[in-house]
């Protein structure tokens, strides 16, 4: 990753100079694990996730002495909600045209003050600690958050992707492992070739763990058509790079499927019109006064 680290205070905490509604975001993942800011939240008894959230938010809020927002991501209901949260603990849910105007400056000032390159620090800190589960949840959570800003095809969210790809393959989720490499190799194929054949080269390598005949024969499929496209192009240099392509080919041939040429141009290579990441189940956008998220003054379970 290109990002540098930039000086940030004890905590992660933003500089109190910082512009007022620096929007902050959270995630909740599909089994309920929680992350404010790249920071995965200790979950006691059964606390809600939701409460949680809104606790630690307030908590900058305090620490701003000014309202912040809030993007979270909340996978448990495949939605997205936008929050204001104020330094009483008060918080309401707007619309998604109400937000914070997009912009590079917006964005720019957002990542100083919560740099993605700390937090990929963070989850590999975990990893080296074997602490697989809260890698992978921060991962997805960065994953997310800066497709959610920046899009799929952006560089940070890329190497993210192709973070959570690797993080999903050590836990042994090769399906899920061998999706997001592959997505990361198709919009490499796409947009930049010389740097596309060892996002391929890690895509085969979970396929190769697959043992779904179906999906060995729909993923294989693509994983080939890459490979030839690679080397129509040129850049499939690497013997091992060449010995990975052969692979492919044999294994579809061994299970009885035909393997046919590549064509000129696959739609999953060239086509604009179809989903970059067809695998990221859309978020619901949000609606104003989002019960779970809405609290009154002097509501917040941290305070009390």
């Amino acid at each position: 990753m290109t990002y540098s680290l930039t000086p940030r205070n004890e905590g992660n905490l933003p500089a109190l100079s910082a512009p007022p509604l620096i929007r902050l975001d959270a995630y909740v993942a599909e089994d309920g694990s929680t992350v404010v800011n790249g920071h995965l939240l200790e979950m006691g008894g059964t606390r809600p996730p939701n409460e949680a959230i809104l606790d630690a938010i307030a908590m900058f809020a305090r620490t701003l002495r000014a309202p912040v927002a809030a993007t979270v991501i909340d996978r448990t209901v495949q939605q997205v909600a936008r929050l204001r949260v104020y330094p009483d603990g008060s918080s309401r849910t707007i619309a998604d045209e109400e937000d914070l105007p997009p912009g590079r400056e917006r964005t720019a000032a957002e990542e100083e003050s919560f740099p993605p390159l700390a937090r990929v620090e963070r989850i590999i800190e975990h990893a080296q600690r074997q602490e697989l589960h809260a890698a992978f949840v921060l991962a997805s959570a960065l994953r997310e958050h800066l497709t959610l800003r920046r899009g799929a095809e952006d560089e940070l969210s890329l190497e993210a992707r192709a973070i959570e790809a690797y993080l999903a393959y050590q836990r042994g989720d090769y399906m899920l492992s061998t999706v997001l490499a592959l997505t990361v190799a198709r919009i490499r194929c796409r947009t930049d070739l010389n740097r596309a054949a060892p996002e391929v080269a890690r895509a085969t390598a979970a396929w190769q763990r697959l043992d779904d005949e179906g999906q060995v024969a729909t993923r294989g499929q693509e994983l080939l058509h890459m490979w030839e496209h690679l080397s129509t192009g040129g850049v499939l240099l690497e013997p091992s790079h060449q010995a990975m392509a052969k692979a492919v080919r044999s294994r579809l041939g061994r299970g009885g499927r035909s393997v046919p040429a590549a064509p000129a141009a696959t739609p999953a290579l060239t086509s604009g019109q179809e989903p970059v990441a067809p695998e990221d189940k859309p978020l619901k956008p949000t609606r104003r006064g989002l019960s779970r998220f809405t609290r009154w003054p002097g509501r917040s379970t941290e305070s009390s």
